[in-house]
């Protein structure tokens, strides 16, 4: 697994030198350039689909200058979330996002990959709060289902927005 840092978003085109203004929508590309892994922000307007040798890509919005900010739940509400996810099959895509999610915001870090006996990819996760490892199976929801997932997530692990 590669591990970098992503730069923070200029808030201006990487292709016209335009000021992004606070609501508007670019998209974000990570590329690697030799050693290094550079984030490009480009309006809606310049945007022309990502380059062939992006890493990934994304679509963002510029929050309003004035927007309250919302906050995720504390992070015992995220692991007994988590834990309660253990074991049902019909979850495990949540579990996983939840997992990443878990992982970024550092409440675990990841130990190592592993496959389990039908060959799938899993993520041992260690939590250093309460001292447990965790088994997490890789399993990648399609796109929709990944969208209504999110959703899920933060309509109840995030708030603060109104």
């Amino acid at each position: 697994m590669l591990d970098f840092e992503i730069q923070r978003c200029a808030r201006k085109c990487a292709k016209t030198d335009r000021e992004f203004q606070a609501g508007e929508t670019f998209y974000s590309v990570l590329i690697s350039e030799n050693a290094e892994v550079v984030r490009r922000d480009y309006g809606q307007d310049a945007w022309d689909g990502p380059p062939e040798n992006s890493l990934g890509w994304w679509k963002c919005q510029l929050p309003e200058t004035n927007a309250k900010k919302g906050h995720w739940a504390p992070n015992d509400v995220m692991l007994d979330y988590f834990e309660r996810l253990q074991g049902q099959a019909e979850q495990e895509d949540v579990r996983y996002i939840l997992a990443l999610l878990m992982t970024r915001r550092r409440i675990v870090r990841l130990e190592e990959t592993e496959h389990d006996e039908s060959g799938r990819e899993v993520l041992v996760l260690f939590c250093p709060r309460t001292e447990t490892e965790h088994r997490v199976p890789v399993v990648m929801p399609d796109p929709e289902r990944a969208k209504k997932i999110q959703d899920e997530l933060v309509q109840l692990l995030f708030g603060g927005q109104t």
